[in-house]
């Protein structure tokens, strides 16, 4: 298996994106890594050069250039020709930890979108209280949905959580204002119908976004822009959190006493609310595995997205899409929704 690396995306590149790797290359004896970026930069962190490939290249896309424009214009940027060593077949996988929109946009003119999927979605695995974590999209590919995006976006994320995540008939289900059926905009009530009445993946109906880290569902579907604000709004309220916590507890010498004892447990609760820690985010409805890293992802964070792109390529998930797609269970209830509502709208 080889995994195309772009060395150059993210805050801490290419140090820690370098740091990653050489764990990576030292647990998993089964991958080779190719390296995208400035090779003297890279070597400057690369110890060991086992099953590790570097291509030079001086050109890079940075986190404020315009995404479609930056793709179009710099060929060689690492992250280009990173995707594109998966698009000519020398890789299986891509993964960046820079410019979100730019791996989009490369996804999608490099690599390709699979024939049937209208669009593609983001999407990370998010924290639970239980620990087990779910898989939320779309969280930023596509600000606006129709209801046949929705449906398509639960079978591709329940893909994922049944051969990745290793769960057994996943629950899929869709985030709305309510959990009654007859809640929600012409979005979510046309989705809802879609979705109840396809038999490819298990749909358990709705949920509210006040649920979403109890452990309600597997697999989490929405729009772009709104599960973009829930992302947000979970990153801000865990950061206010432990904001608020660490001013109490440094409130005094009592709570400083008591804070030294609490120390272990506070670290271990912060690091199972860092969703980083699941991997990135996947671009699902791309011909091959792209996965988006947290642009402040360190050595760490990094490893855990190079097994998540490992898992993806064993377990054939972007395979599977695609089979699924073709044998058109999904296409038809879409076709049969579309005709319904034609009729209604005569």
């Amino acid at each position: 298996m080889r995994i195309a690396i772009d060395a150059m995306g993210g805050d801490n590149a290419p140090k820690e994106i370098v740091l990653g790797v050489m764990k990576a290359a030292a647990q998993y004896k089964d991958v080779e890594f190719l390296l995208f970026g400035d090779e003297v930069k890279i070597n400057e962190y690369l110890a060991d050069k086992t099953r590790i490939q570097i291509i030079h290249t001086d050109e890079k896309i940075e986190s404020d250039d315009e995404p479609v424009r930056a793709v179009k214009r710099k060929k060689r940027a690492s992250m280009v020709l990173a995707a594109q060593a998966v698009k000519d077949g020398e890789a299986d996988a891509c993964i960046s930890a820079g410019n979100t929109g730019a791996l989009m946009a490369t996804g999608l003119f490099v690599i390709g979108r699979i024939k049937g999927i209208d669009r593609p979605a983001l999407a990370p695995t998010l924290p639970t209280v239980t620990g087990k974590g779910f898989v939320m999209l779309d969280l930023g590919a596509n600000s606006e949905a129709k209801p046949e995006h929705l449906l398509q976006f639960g079978l591709m994320g329940s893909v994922y959580a049944e051969k990745v995540r290793k769960i057994e008939r996943p629950r899929v289900a869709l985030l709305n204002i309510g959990t009654e059926e007859t809640k929600g905009n012409d979005l979510t009530k046309r989705a809802f119908e879609l979705m109840k009445n396809q038999d490819v993946y298990h749909f358990v109906g709705n949920v509210e976004a006040r649920d979403v880290m109890m452990d309600v569902a597997d697999v989490i579907v929405t729009d772009g822009f709104t599960g973009n604000m829930v992302l947000k709004s979970i990153e801000g309220t865990a950061g206010a959190f432990f904001s608020l916590m660490k001013m109490s507890l440094m409130n005094g010498f009592k709570n400083k006493i008591a804070a030294s004892f609490l120390k272990k447990d506070l670290m271990e609760l912060k690091a199972k609310m860092d969703y980083s820690e699941y991997g990135g985010a996947c671009l699902f409805g791309v011909q091959a595995p792209v996965i988006k890293a947290h642009g402040s992802s360190n050595a760490n964070a990094i490893f855990s997205t190079i097994r998540q792109a490992r898992d993806m390529v064993q377990k054939q998930v972007v395979e599977t899409i695609i089979t699924e797609v073709a044998s058109g269970h999904l296409k038809a209830e879409q076709d049969k929704a579309n005709q319904e509502g034609g009729t209604k709208d005569e």
